[in-house]
């Protein structure tokens, strides 16, 4: 009988209560705290770093640089993947796996936030608390256009992703950065090429941007303000002329996660100081 009644008690458990998750993709890691299910989390990815506590679970490795064995060995039973994930054969593999390997869209917009939300809630289980924080973030979308649709002459924004070696490799269109440029009232000071690109220093005049944004990293890719102003190109834009230069903290500003919004309000106010009623 006590057996039986151990059986009958696991039966009465949902699912969703039993699954061990291996999260990959930072955003996705923040939205599985945001609806409380941290607590079923046993690994990550490199990419998921937000809320610093995430860090004490295991590491699988970069989330485009992943080994069916560095998965496999936390005996997960549910993964939650960003479609870019790969290589493309670990994902062949997980996918013939018998552990459910679920790929969830990363495109970089509002719309696309809430989706995942849905998503993740949904293969989690918890359709109430993602229904509650879809409601949340549209709400925060909201206010954010309407301060942004106040701007009246938009910034021109140059991102860029690295600098090693003094080669500048900065967003163009379609591109993350790109997005979240556009959600905080701005405008990409490139939209000649798509995705990201190293610039001739011709280019980078040419372009004019008004204000520098980077990740605050360290290391090779990051640029101090002393190496903006002395770069041959970066030091003749208007931005580095008037020391507009924003650094943001990369999961943060373009994990487009449960933090989109507020990403963007604080990007937002970086590019328009009060009172700036239009830019």
């Amino acid at each position: 009988m006590l057996r039986l009644g151990i059986f009958l008690a696991v039966l009465a458990t949902p699912l969703a209560a039993q699954e061990r998750v291996i999260v990959l993709g930072g955003g996705l890691a923040e939205i599985v705290y945001a609806l409380g299910q941290e607590h079923r989390l046993v690994g990550r990815d490199t990419t998921a770093s937000f809320p610093p506590e995430i860090m004490a679970l295991p590491d699988v490795g970069y989330v485009r640089a992943l080994s069916p064995e560095g998965l496999l060995a936390l005996d997960p039973d549910l993964i939650l993947a960003s479609e870019g994930s790969g290589p493309v054969e670990t994902v062949q593999i997980m996918q013939a796996a018998s552990v459910p390997f679920v790929q969830i869209t990363e495109d970089p917009s509002a719309a696309a936030v809430l989706e995942r939300v849905t998503a993740v809630a949904g293969h989690l289980g918890t359709e109430a608390a993602g229904a509650a924080l879809v409601a949340q973030l549209e709400a925060e979308f909201a206010a954010l256009a309407e301060v942004t649709q106040a701007v009246t002459t938009p910034k021109r924004v140059m991102f860029i992703l690295s600098a090693s070696g003094g080669r500048i490799n900065a967003a163009g269109r379609d591109s993350g950065a790109e997005a979240m440029i556009r959600l905080a009232g701005g405008v990409n000071a490139f939209d000649d090429f798509s995705g990201y690109r190293l610039l001739s220093d011709e280019a980078i005049t040419a372009a004019a941007p008004d204000v520098l944004l980077m990740m605050d990293r360290g290391g090779d890719h990051a640029l101090s303000d002393a190496e903006i102003l002395a770069h041959p190109a970066l030091g003749l834009t208007p931005a580095a002329e008037q020391g507009a230069v924003i650094r943001m903290n990369g999961i943060y500003l373009l994990g487009f996660g449960p933090r989109t919004a507020q990403a963007a309000q604080e990007l937002h106010g970086a590019l328009y100081p009060q009172p700036h009623k239009g830019g």
